[in-house]
């Protein structure tokens, strides 16, 4: 299951992980072509997932609404029997984000990145994780990028991914007996319908990524899919990774061949390692101080 798909990094997502012949549900808000001011809608994302050679099917969530939420587990568990990936990438992007100005003098709405951006996340794990530790496997991978230890656009864009990088972590604690690895997946500079766009209309975003080098929507998704297939996945849990350097671990470039490079030293370096294996102490399971 594929959040947030309609477009953009969702959607992206959702094609790389087609190739590998799997089954994805993919949710969106945008169901007809010129809801959106973007291009792109959810069940046009399921058709191009099954041209790829995976079953893509398309199901309009508003991840704000909670029985909207637990009524789409309720449908995979009907339809599939199990759940074997989350990626919690839907989020909220209000038009001021990328506009000058402090946090006082933007709407207060803005909160919305929380709502749907971090709770969100948690709502979809929440069920996700009552699926996964029955059948004891499992992988949920939040998205994140270096904003959550560098200042990128506003206080609540940094805010919602610090969280999500910590919520991530907590979650691999408490999943971790049951072989479920939970993880953030840090992206750079992701050429999007979106970023394209503001890439034409924002002052100066142009010259400042000059220096950072960008990737497709589809890169996570192929560093995903091999994470998939990593018999050595839950040493990675807890942690929030780089997908440039995951991407390097699996031997993977983006879909023009070209390889992506890790911005550690320019952006600045995860906080949360992965999650230690021997048992805990404390009353935590195993956490790596």
């Amino acid at each position: 299951m594929v959040t947030g798909a309609s477009r953009g990094m969702g959607k992206g997502i959702a094609l790389a992980l087609a190739e590998q012949g799997a089954t994805i549900y993919v949710t969106g808000r945008t169901v007809c072509e010129g809801d959106h001011a973007l291009p792109g809608t959810v069940s046009e994302t399921a058709r191009l997932i099954n041209e790829r050679g995976g079953k893509g099917i398309a199901v309009p969530v508003d991840h704000n609404n909670d029985e909207a939420v637990a009524d789409l587990f309720s449908q995979i568990d009907r339809e599939q029997g199990r759940l074997d990936l989350l990626v919690n990438n839907a989020i909220a992007i209000p038009k001021e984000l990328t506009q000058s100005g402090a946090f006082w003098h933007k709407p207060i709405t803005n909160w919305e990145m929380i709502d749907v951006g971090l709770r969100s996340n948690f709502v979809a794990s929440w069920h996700a994780a009552q699926r996964m530790t029955e059948q004891k496997s499992g992988l949920i991978v939040s998205i994140s990028g270096y904003v959550g230890v560098t200042y990128t656009y506003n206080v609540i864009f940094g805010t919602c991914k610090s969280a999500t990088d910590r919520m991530a972590r907590d979650m691999a604690i408490e999943l971790l007996p049951y072989q479920v690895a939970s993880v953030s997946l840090w992206q750079g500079f992701t050429y999007t319908e979106r970023a394209q766009s503001n890439l034409e209309s924002v002052p100066g975003m142009a010259s400042q990524l000059n220096s950072f080098a960008g990737s497709s929507v589809e890169f996570p998704g192929r560093v995903i899919a091999a994470m998939l297939l990593d018999d050595d996945l839950m040493s990675l849990s807890g942690a929030s990774l780089i997908s440039a350097e995951l991407a390097k671990r699996y031997g993977i470039s983006d879909i023009d061949g070209k390889t992506v490079p890790s911005l550690r030293s320019e952006r600045g370096s995860p906080i949360w390692g992965p999650v230690k294996q021997e048992p805990a102490a404390a009353g935590t399971q195993g956490e790596n101080r």
